[in-house]
């Protein structure tokens, strides 16, 4: 079996947010999944889009002819680096504001059918 891998670091969303997106695509057909990002009006959708494109050409596929047994086998998405803040806010206060990151994982995989 063939494995593709690539990997998304420091990407400046929110991992929750990211960890929704993920979940359209885990498990289905390459050309599917790309077919689900396009049309998905979430801003993580094209980040993942480009993960996607990028591990079927480290597995040495053509984006623009995928095979039709190849499958996205494992994405997920760690928390990275939080960048720290500061609002300021009424009476000479400050509140923080948290700037969250993401790290994303993905494995192509080609399935026997």
């Amino acid at each position: 079996m063939k494995e593709c891998n690539a990997k998304l670091m420091f990407l400046r969303k929110s991992p929750r947010k990211v960890q929704e997106v993920a979940g359209l695509i885990r498990g289905r057909k390459a050309i599917e999944a790309l077919q689900k990002l396009s049309f998905s009006p979430r801003a993580p959708a094209e980040p993942l889009k480009k993960l996607l494109v990028s591990a079927l050409s480290n597995g040495g596929y053509d984006p623009n002819a995928i095979p039709a047994n190849v499958i996205v086998h494992e994405i997920f998405v760690n928390q990275g680096p939080i960048m720290k803040r500061w609002i300021p806010r009424a009476q000479g206060r400050a509140t923080p504001l948290y700037k969250r990151t993401s790290h994303v994982y993905l494995t192509l995989r080609e399935k026997v059918f």
